[in-house]
């Protein structure tokens, strides 16, 4: 009886195509809902441009359409652009196979890895409406482009074709698809316009157009002529390769000696470190990896724990840099005149063997309100992540951090704090440790945790220093203004009482004021080639990618204290930036700041000091970061303490 049983079971028993698995189980994509979906479709289409275009070195110039239909909930995305095309052969794979593409296997920072997204889509518009994906493809100027109609075979996971044509298209080159899906086009068209203005923040390169169901056309301009720097693939590091995956690697593995294989299947293994390996795990460095067993790799696994290994390379990350960082926020925020945009940037740190690099921003003051939760911008690879903030570890890292010490409002010292702000958080690594295939929250790694919470206290601290160094210098103008005013009247009538000369007045002055004031003055001046030729300041290659601008930076030192003063002043150095001349002559001169000592400057006395950047474009550095050595920063107006080496 039981065995019949059995046999009657097995036969109803069949291979389920990943195709039909997510044909039933579309939520784990992220098509949950129909806002959800609209978006969804539009991120997964725009990440296939910006990949195209980038890997091709390529600027991106990319089109955004949604079109409504007689049917309510039905509508059509059209996402174009002028990347190198897709050859006819490879449309169907590309477009309608899913889990098919280049990046898998691949340890180096992207967008996709899966292979899942734009055929997800193609697959979510054929459940839904039961059309076909219409691409256009044109791979060379003096070429028609290919047109066809994609369909997918769930059963088998293959791309059908079902009709195919050429046409004239004026572009030189590119890709466009149009999909038809069931989606609410009318709530999502907000979030879709969100999504891009949050793209082209972290894609700078890129110029991306949206036009609305209504014909309403937006257009994110880029702020950068400069493509990102190209990740380049690695090996996987020991810290992070499992048992499983050394077997693999073992068993397809070029080496016939334990030491090569160790050194060319993995990444920072050397001589020393190979052997230490070998030694802790008590294997002979000259045995063949193929015929290994079991317990030996396990053996290996674990000695690779106990070993100091260096630190993978991170030749495998795109990060976006601070100044770009900053310059996206400032061109996307106009509108609300902030006060000042911080940005800093972590050096490189790795989980469980992951090369990964933390960016953040901080948009303080302007129109920002002064009584809601700060609005968190969140970015994994480049791509916004716009749902499950709650669940992303960025959010529950930055909530960690109690901001009351920094002048916002928070209860009890966690969670989101309040105020006139806006936080920016980009996570770039070889694998985002994400919470689901969805993409939308970033997991629960100690490690980022912590580089996110280090990386955001270092903005607070700017935030404060540049909060507290306005209030002190509006309070101590306050005060100038009143007794240079003040003095110099009682000073007149009393000589005049008295019929004597009016007194000096600059030692009560400074015995009042008794403090040292700093104020600076940023300032951009177009150079023609001439006159870079002339100064001969910095490279023409700098200052073509920086639109040919200069960057004058003047500081001016007034001492209102009785006595000389004496003390180091360093000005941070942006990055990306150049510095050319500067007067006077610096004691030191480092790719982070630039070191002036000022020796007794007399009671009374000013003194000027100026530098020159090139590598920025106009706007990118508003104001210095002043800081002092050597003196009581309570004395100081304008700086604050020098805490570097």
């Amino acid at each position: 009886m039981t065995e019949a049983i059995a046999y009657e079971l097995a036969k109803k028993q069949q291979e389920i195509s990943v195709a039909e698995f997510f044909e039933r189980n579309k939520h784990i994509l992220g098509f949950g809902n129909p806002t959800r979906a609209l978006m969804t479709s539009v991120k997964e289409g725009v990440d296939n441009a910006l990949d195209a275009c980038e890997e091709s070195g390529i600027l991106p110039d990319i089109y955004v359409e949604i079109r409504n239909h007689a049917e309510e909930e039905e509508c059509t995305i059209i996402v174009e652009d002028n990347g190198p095309g897709i050859v006819k052969q490879q449309l169907p794979h590309v477009f309608a196979r899913l889990l098919y593409g280049s990046r898998f296997h691949s340890i180096r920072q992207t967008r996709g890895q899966q292979g899942i997204g734009i055929s997800a889509v193609v697959l979510y518009g054929q459940l839904t409406t039961g059309k076909h994906a219409k691409i256009i493809s044109k791979i060379q100027q003096d070429l028609p482009a290919v047109v066809v109609e994609l369909a997918i075979d769930t059963v088998k996971n293959r791309g059908e074709i079902i009709s195919q044509d050429i046409e004239h298209w004026e572009k030189p080159s590119g890709t466009r698809i149009e999909v038809s899906i069931l989606a609410d086009c009318k709530r999502g068209k907000r979030f879709v316009y969100d999504y891009l203005k949050s793209t082209s923040i972290v894609n700078p390169h890129a110029r991306i157009t949206f036009k609305e169901m209504d014909g309403t056309q937006h257009v994110f301009e880029c702020t950068s002529d400069q493509l990102p720097k190209m990740a380049v693939e690695v090996k996987p590091h020991p810290y992070g390769v499992e048992l499983g995956t050394m077997l693999k690697l073992a068993k397809n593995t070029n080496s016939r000696k334990l030491s090569s294989f160790l050194k060319n299947e993995f990444s920072s293994m050397g001589d020393r470190t190979t052997n230490a390996v070998c030694d802790e795990a008590q294997l002979d460095r000259n045995m063949d990896p193929g015929k290994m067993n079991r317990d030996q790799f396990m053996a290996l696994n674990k000695a690779f724990k106990k070993i100091k290994i260096m630190s993978p390379s991170t030749e495998c990350l795109s990060p976006i840099g601070e100044t770009l960082i900053k310059r996206s926020l400032k061109s996307e925020t106009q509108e609300i005149s902030p006060e000042f945009i911080i940005t800093a940037t972590r050096p490189a740190s790795v989980y469980s063997g992951n090369p990964f690099q933390v960016e953040v921003g901080i948009v303080y003051g302007g129109s920002l309100p002064k009584d809601k939760p700060v609005t968190i911008l969140r970015f994994a690879n480049r791509v916004p992540l716009l749902y499950q903030q709650g669940d992303c570890q960025s959010t529950i890292a930055l909530g960690s951090i109690d901001w009351r010490r920094y002048g916002f409002d928070q209860p009890n010292g966690k969670g989101i704090p309040s105020g006139p702000a806006i936080f920016l958080v980009h996570v770039a690594s070889t694998q985002i440790p994400f919470t689901s295939e969805s993409k939308e929250a970033i997991a629960d790694i100690p490690e980022i945790e912590s580089e996110v919470v280090l990386a955001f206290r270092e903005c607070a601290r700017k935030v404060q220093f540049h909060i507290n160094k306005k209030v002190k210098r509006v309070k101590t103008r306050e005060k100038f203004e009143l007794i240079t005013k003040i003095l110099p009247e009682i000073a007149k009538k009393s000589a005049h009482m008295l019929g004597r000369p009016e007194p000096p007045l600059d030692k009560v002055i400074t015995s009042i004021m008794d403090v040292v004031w700093i104020e600076d003055l940023v300032e951009y001046e177009k150079v023609s080639g001439k006159s870079v030729e002339q100064k001969k300041l910095f490279d023409d290659s700098v200052q073509q990618q920086a639109g040919r601008w200069i960057t004058k930076s003047t500081i001016m030192i007034v001492n209102y204290k009785p006595k000389p003063q004496k003390f180091s002043l360093y000005a941070l150095i942006p990055q990306d930036a150049v510095v050319g001349t500067v007067s006077p002559k610096p004691v030191k001169i480092t790719p982070q700041y630039i070191k002036w000592n000022v020796d007794g400057l007399a009671s009374a006395k000013k003194m000027d000091i100026s530098f020159e950047l090139a590598g920025l474009s106009k706007g990118d550095f508003d104001v210095n970061d002043l800081y002092v050595e050597h003196i009581n920063p309570a004395y100081v107006i304008g700086a604050d303490k020098w805490e570097g080496d």
